[in-house]
C-alpha cells in the first residue's frame, strides 16, 4: 500500500465531512460557493461532491446560477439527498406523547400528539407511542435513522427503561421505549429523563453554553439535573437529581422529604402525588398573609434541596424550571431563601420555556442525525479502497 494513502483517505474524509456540514448549514451551494465557504480548492469541491453524489449523499438539485454574458460559467447547485434521512424526538409527559420527525437542516416535518390519562400505565403510554411514532413516518418512504426519547420518569442508564419510584406522579409501572420505537426507527433509540433534556435545551440556549449549573424542575413532578463541565451527570443507573425524597425542612420546621411537603400544604392533586400547579400558584402568589406563609414554606423547602445541590456539585448558576418553580413570586421568594444560606450561587429563571424537554431531545436528535450522515460519507470498502456504493441504511 501506497505509504501516503491514509493520510490521503482522512483528508479527503474530513473535506467531505466539511462539504456535508456546510450544505446543512446552508441548504443549497454550487462547488465554487462550497470552495469559498470551507477554504478549499474548486479542484478539491468538485472531487468531494462527486464522491458524495456517488455515495447518494449529495444531489444536484438542478438549479443554475445566472451565467453567461460576461458573468461566468453557470454553477449548478447542490444539496444533501432528499433521502439523506430524518430524526425522531419524542415527548412522554403527562400532557401527553408527542413525536417530530425531524429532517438533517432541523426541520420539524411532521408532528404527531397523543393524550393520555393520569396516572398512566405502561399499556396506554406504549399504544400512544406506536401512534404517533407511526404517523410521522406515513408518506415519508422510510423510517428515521434514529430516534431520542425524552421521558417525565426516572430511566435506567443502561436500558433505557422508564423505572417506577416511590411517590411517581405520573408512570405507574415500568415502560421500555427503545423496544416500542425499535420497529418504527431504523437505528438506535436514545432515552433520557425530561428534566436532563431540559437542562440541555438551557445549556445550548443562544449559543452561550453554560458548562457548570444546576437545573431545577418544579411542576407537577420535581427532578434535578446537575451538568458539569459541559456534561449531564447521570449516576451509576441513571436516577442522579431524583430530589423528590431528599430530606428538607417542612412546614413548621419539621425534617421530611421534599414531596411530602406538598402534601403537608394541601397542594396535591387529587388522589395523586402529583403537584397540583394551578393550586399552588393561587395559594402562594396572592397578596395575603396566608399566601406569604405558603410562599416562605416553599422557599425554605426547596432551599434545603438546593443546599444539598450546591454542597454537592458546586455549580456556578441554578436554574430553576416548571409551572410554578419559575413564576417571578416564588422565584424571588427561593432567591432571597437561598441567599440567606452560607453558599451564594445566583438563581435564575430558565429561559426555554416552551416544551423545553422536548426541544433538547429535538437539538440532541439532529446532532445525532448530522453525525450520522457524516459518518456515512466516511465509509470504505475492506481492501481500503473507497467504496462508492450507497450505504446499506440509506437505502430505501
Amino acid at each position: 500500500m501506497d505509504p501516503a494513502k491514509p493520510a490521503q483517505d482522512l483528508a479527503r474524509a474530513l473535506t467531505d465531512e466539511r462539504v456535508l456540514r456546510a450544505l446543512m448549514r446552508e441548504r443549497r451551494l454550487t462547488r465554487a460557493e462550497l470552495a469559498a465557504r470551507i477554504g478549499i480548492s474548486k479542484p478539491t469541491a468538485g472531487e468531494s461532491v462527486r464522491r458524495l453524489t456517488e455515495l447518494g449523499l449529495v444531489a444536484d438539485t438542478g438549479e443554475r446560477t445566472p451565467g453567461g454574458r460576461g458573468r461566468g460559467r453557470v454553477g449548478s447547485y447542490y444539496a444533501l439527498a432528499a433521502d439523506v434521512g430524518a430524526a425522531l424526538a419524542v415527548s412522554i409527559a403527562p400532557e401527553g406523547v408527542v413525536a417530530e420527525r425531524v429532517d438533517v437542516y432541523g426541520d420539524i416535518v411532521c408532528r404527531a400528539e397523543r393524550r393520555i390519562s393520569r396516572p398512566a400505565q405502561p399499556a396506554q403510554v406504549a399504544a400512544a407511542l406506536r401512534i404517533v411514532a407511526a404517523e410521522t413516518h406515513e408518506g415519508a418512504g422510510r423510517p428515521p435513522r434514529l430516534a431520542v426519547v425524552s421521558a417525565a420518569d426516572p430511566v435506567d442508564r443502561a436500558t433505557g427503561r422508564l423505572t417506577q419510584l416511590p411517590d411517581a406522579p405520573f408512570l405507574i409501572g415500568e415502560l421500555d421505549p427503545v423496544d416500542v420505537l425499535a420497529p418504527h426507527v431504523h437505528g438506535p433509540v436514545t432515552v433520557d429523563n425530561d428534566v436532563n433534556w431540559a437542562a440541555q435545551a438551557e445549556r445550548e440556549h443562544d449559543g452561550l453554553p453554560l458548562d457548570d449549573f444546576a437545573y431545577l424542575f418544579l411542576g407537577e413532578g420535581l427532578g434535578c439535573a446537575i451538568v458539569n463541565d459541559g456534561e449531564v451527570r447521570r449516576g451509576g443507573t441513571g436516577l442522579a437529581g431524583e430530589i423528590a425524597h431528599l430530606v428538607t425542612i417542612g412546614p413548621h420546621g419539621r425534617a421530611m422529604p421534599l414531596v411530602e411537603v406538598f402534601d403537608a400544604l394541601g397542594l396535591r392533586q387529587s388522589r395523586s402525588t402529583a403537584i397540583d400547579v394551578d393550586r399552588l400558584l393561587t395559594a402562594a402568589t396572592a397578596a395575603t398573609s396566608e399566601a406569604m406563609a405558603t410562599r416562605h414554606a416553599l422557599g425554605r423547602a426547596v432551599s434545603g434541596v438546593l443546599a444539598a445541590v450546591v454542597a454537592l456539585t458546586d455549580p456556578k448558576v441554578v436554574v430553576i424550571g416548571g409551572g410554578w418553580g419559575s413564576n417571578p413570586v416564588i422565584l424571588d421568594t427561593i432567591r432571597t431563601t437561598v441567599a440567606a444560606g452560607p453558599r451564594h450561587v445566583p438563581v435564575r429563571a430558565a429561559e426555554v420555556t416552551v416544551e423545553p424537554a422536548l426541544a433538547g431531545a429535538r437539538t440532541d436528535a439532529l446532532h445525532r442525525l448530522r453525525s450520522a450522515v457524516v459518518a456515512a460519507g466516511r465509509r470504505t470498502a475492506p481492501d481500503g479502497t473507497d467504496d462508492h456504493r450507497p450505504p446499506a441504511d440509506l437505502i430505501a
